[in-house]
């Protein structure tokens, strides 16, 4: 190793020692925007009306922990608290993080206190003489016993900084349970809707399909009596066979939904639960909405995104640290002799102290290679944070925006699914006077009951977007999670 590279790692050694006490980034997360409104349009303070509801946005309200309870229905509570409390994929989630804690405690108490181990030695030997000098073999006992301390000194905090980095990587994983549990709620309510949804579409699609049927019935018996063409007979089955063509898609949507479901409560599929009616949930009035630095610290991602920049901020401190000097003491005190008359006697006293300093000098650049990658890694942290911040005000700006289209959507198929029973009401009345064929009250019936499919997915679809709004807004149903501190 040349005097020139000695010099070299000395100066920069000597440079960073000036500036010890920044030996690495302070953690905090960067200045984020705090926008007026989160979407290209400022949101209202509520939605249209529709269905009756126009939900009010409570901008500043304090989070609702439980927000699912907020759909006024007993039987979906009971869908997430199982869901909640049995989840396999979640609880695996908790022991992890467990097993992390544990594994934080181990590592900070062998770091930071001193190790202390008892030995035990008991020994026969044989060892050979040189010839001539006295007998041929020399064989002999030996009896030791020591307890034995160790303990490095952290000088310049790489120990400190290595724990807090730790401490920070289990926080990320506390904030990444809470958000495993909150999308378990939100997944939960979001499929129950979904099915329930499903419930009242193939009701719905079944008494189609026995309308088309019906109407296809009398045109065929039409045209065996010659009042209507071959054509329209023809017409007319082949819009029943369609009508009925969309139950087994219906069904096998609500298979899936259902069976995922039962896997998302911890049910095996063939164990699947009941589900509320669709008329038995009620749409949210009130929704929270977060201002925007409230936000950042009521979503999960957000706070498990700052949880990482710590640990990187830590990580570049230890890995400057480790450029500096350590210091460790060893210490050992027992008894030891060929006999036990000599262990026990004053003859036998073992004692032991030392200390060692070590200063990197030359490791093939490998310690100021580490630096960088841990500046650069500290770096990206922070360019994460600023993508996580960035997408959680992206869905909560769609989310709101969902909600206010929604509601237009409910109203429109709302009013038209009236439209059409009304119709539908005065078309049958008009046949029951013999006034009008039976072939128009079929078609009005049909009318009326496609413009209440529309409507049912209307209202499912403004029901899953609230869902996914509380979602959005970072409430969690057990709240923040504490940090761990190595302090």
């Amino acid at each position: 190793m040349s005097l020139a590279y000695k010099t070299s790692v000395l100066a920069v050694a000597a440079a960073l020692a000036m500036t010890a006490c920044s030996f690495g980034p302070s953690g905090e997360p960067p200045a984020m925007p705090s926008p007026e409104h989160y979407g290209a349009q400022a949101q209202p303070s509520k939605t249209v009306s529709a269905a009756g509801v126009a939900q009010q946005f409570d901008i500043g309200a304090t989070s609702v922990p439980q927000w699912w309870r907020l759909y006024r229905s007993d039987a979906l509570d009971a869908l997430v608290e199982e869901g909640l409390r049995n989840s396999p994929t979640l609880a695996a989630t908790q022991r992890t993080l467990a097993a992390a804690q544990e594994e934080l405690r181990a590592q900070v108490g062998a770091s930071t206190l001193p190790s202390v181990d008892g030995v035990a030695q008991v020994e026969r030997a044989r060892s050979p003489v040189v010839p001539g000098l006295g007998p041929e073999q020399v064989q002999y006992n030996f009896f030791a016993g020591q307890f034995v301390a160790h303990y490095t000194f952290d000088l310049f905090g790489q120990t400190r900084y290595a724990n807090s980095a730790s401490a920070a990587r289990v926080n990320v994983q506390a904030y990444e349970l809470e958000a495993a549990r909150r999308a378990l709620a939100a997944n939960i309510v979001g499929t129950a809707i979904n099915v329930a949804a499903l419930d009242r579409q193939i009701a719905l699609t079944e008494r189609l399909v026995a309308v088309a049927n019906e109407a296809a019935n009398e045109d065929q018996q039409r045209y065996a009596l010659g009042s209507v063409s071959r054509a329209q007979a023809a017409a007319s089955t082949q819009d029943a066979a369609s009508v009925a063509a969309t139950l087994p898609a219906l069904r096998q949507q609500r298979a899936r939904a259902i069976h995922a479901l039962a896997v998302l409560m911890g049910r095996t599929p063939d164990n699947v639960p009941t589900v509320p009616d669709f008329d038995s949930l009620s749409l949210p009035e009130h929704v929270p909405v977060a201002v925007p630095s409230d936000l950042l610290r009521s979503r999960p991602d957000i706070e498990a995104a700052d949880a990482a920049l710590k640990a990187a901020a830590a990580d570049v401190g230890a890995a400057t640290a480790q450029l500096y000097p350590s210091l460790s003491l060893t210490a050992s005190m027992g008894r030891g002799g060929f006999s036990w008359p000599t262990v026990l006697s004053g003859a036998g006293a073992l004692w032991a102290i030392g200390a060692g300093l070590s200063q990197p000098i030359f490791h093939g650049g490998a310690l100021f290679a580490q630096r960088r990658a841990s500046i650069d890694a500290y770096d990206a942290a922070v360019l994460h944070y600023k993508s996580t911040v960035l997408s959680a005000f992206q869905d909560v700006a769609d989310s709101l925006a969902a909600l206010d289209n929604d509601a237009q959507t409910v109203a429109s198929t709302e009013a038209g699914a009236q439209a059409a029973r009304a119709a539908f009401d005065d078309t049958a009345s008009r046949r029951q006077l013999g006034s009008l064929p039976s072939t128009a009250q079929h078609a009005s019936e049909q009318r009326f009951l496609n413009a209440q499919v529309g409507a049912v997915r209307a209202t499912s679809q403004r029901m899953s977007d609230t869902a996914a709004l509380f979602q959005a807004m970072g409430e969690m149903p057990g709240g923040q999670p504490r940090a761990t501190s190595t302090q």
